[in-house]
């Protein structure tokens, strides 16, 4: 962001019943997502805005960035999204990755943890993307089981967000909502 440039946030109303499930910490309005070439500019300016949304993959390695996302947290609420865990891989999640996840989280203490239904992994080898599952039964099982293990290791249910559906598997037997419904379940 250019010195001088501003950030804009916008108030979402909801109903009552809506705002009252929102992870605690969060406040009912849009928040942005916090990137690498802003943070002088937040810490200089202290924009308006409700709550920051940041990735921990890009916080693992410590060091200046971590350091930058200490100084922010102490101003603003922070939902951390990850997306690097693959919560769809039948492999089950990494338990190393999964602990580092978990350490930041306490380290940090966002006001929200979340993550998309989505693999990411195969055989050791992290391929970089959110890529679907179909949506049957057995994955239905395979995300169920993971969400539990990783909401086990932060010690806080997750949030959970579909990706980007770019194809459709034939053999889906699950409408994405109701297999998304199921896991929040």
């Amino acid at each position: 962001m250019a010195r001088g440039a501003r950030i804009m946030s916008v108030s979402i109303s909801a109903p009552a019943d809506f705002t009252a499930s929102l992870p605690t910490g969060l406040p009912p309005a849009a928040g942005i997502g916090l990137r690498a070439p802003h943070f002088d500019d937040i810490l200089a300016d202290a924009p308006d805005v409700a709550w920051m949304e940041f990735h921990p993959e890009n916080f693992l390695s410590g060091g200046t960035p971590l350091h930058y996302l200490e100084r922010i947290r102490a101003r603003y609420p922070l939902s951390m999204h990850g997306v690097g865990l693959s919560l769809g891989s039948a492999e089950g999640l990494d338990g190393r990755h999964l602990r580092r996840l978990a350490n930041l989280a306490r380290h940090i203490e966002p006001a929200a943890v979340s993550e998309h239904v989505s693999w990411s992994a195969h055989a050791g080898t992290y391929l970089n993307d959110l890529l679907p599952l179909p949506y049957t039964e057995e994955s239905l099982a395979v995300v169920c089981r993971n969400v539990e293990a990783a909401q086990e290791a932060f010690g806080c249910p997750i949030l959970v967000e579909n990706a980007s559906t770019y194809l459709e598997f034939a053999h889906s037997t699950i409408p994405e909502w109701e297999f998304m419904r199921a896991i929040a379940a």
